[in-house]
């Protein structure tokens, strides 16, 4: 039974007094020592440390939303995954949309994110998704397939036991368009048999495939009951606690 997972990206929002005040609230929010999902957070990297702090001892995880693939070196403006496990992360989102489309990331420094995540112990979040151009084109399936074969080349199923996938359709990131219940499950079926297709059946059962694009509290539900859905990745519904919470609690 794979075990849904809830997850906030804060983008590049909240100073460290306003990420620690919104931490702070959804921590009050969430019944003590509740399991029926996992929670993370993905705060700016200035505020990982402190935020790590109000969270530690409770069942929200840390995450951070990238990270570079050399441990360390000449490489002015980057993070690494020792330095993200330092702070606590125990998650890391790689290959957003956005560092796709403005900071030039490709399948192929994914890959290096990635093996540089699990060596690391960091869970990575592998984003894939289509543009509308490619959607109306009829290219969602080819390019998730390049994604996922490129994205993950030369990895092993057991080395990729801990990745999560996000399938965002970039057409749905920020702009109030959602994908169709029945075009989520789609997608989500698809990404699942080409798991098993490259990787094998014990990682297609167990790995957990979140999707991503304008999660809101009104359409969790009907975005979670799709057996292939296994969590979110919510963007601008996450920076508000109180909403946050909504969608964690979507089942209440």
């Amino acid at each position: 039974m794979r075990k849904p997972l809830i997850a906030g990206n804060w983008k590049m929002h909240k100073n460290s007094t306003k990420a620690v005040e919104t931490a702070i609230r959804l921590v009050d929010l969430i019944p003590a020592g509740t399991t029926q999902h996992d929670i993370m957070i993905a705060p700016p990297f200035t505020a990982l440390s402190q935020v790590y702090e109000i969270i530690k001892s409770t069942c929200v995880s840390l995450g951070a939303q990238n990270l570079y693939w050399e441990k360390k070196g000449a490489f002015t403006g980057e993070i690494s995954s020792e330095m993200l496990a330092s702070t606590g992360c125990k998650y890391v989102i790689i290959g957003h949309s956005e560092r796709r489309q403005y900071f030039g990331e490709t399948d192929e420094t994914v890959n290096k994110k990635i093996n540089a995540a699990i060596c690391a112990d960091l869970i990575p979040i592998l984003c894939v998704g289509e543009s509308a151009q490619e959607r109306e084109s009829e290219k969602t399936f080819s390019v998730l397939d390049k994604q996922i074969k490129n994205g993950l080349d030369n990895c092993s199923g057991d080395f990729l036991k801990t990745l999560v996938l996000a399938y965002e359709p970039v057409w749905a990131i920020g702009t109030g368009k959602t994908a169709t219940t029945e075009q989520a499950q789609e997608v989500h079926q698809f990404l699942r048999s080409l798991i098993e297709k490259i990787f094998g059946n014990q990682l297609a059962k167990s790995i957990r495939i979140l999707y991503g694009g304008s999660v809101k509290p009104d359409n969790i539900k009907n975005i979670m009951v799709m057996p292939d859905i296994d969590g979110v990745l919510v963007g601008g519904a996450s920076l508000d606690s109180d909403t946050f919470y909504n969608i964690i609690n979507f089942n209440a």
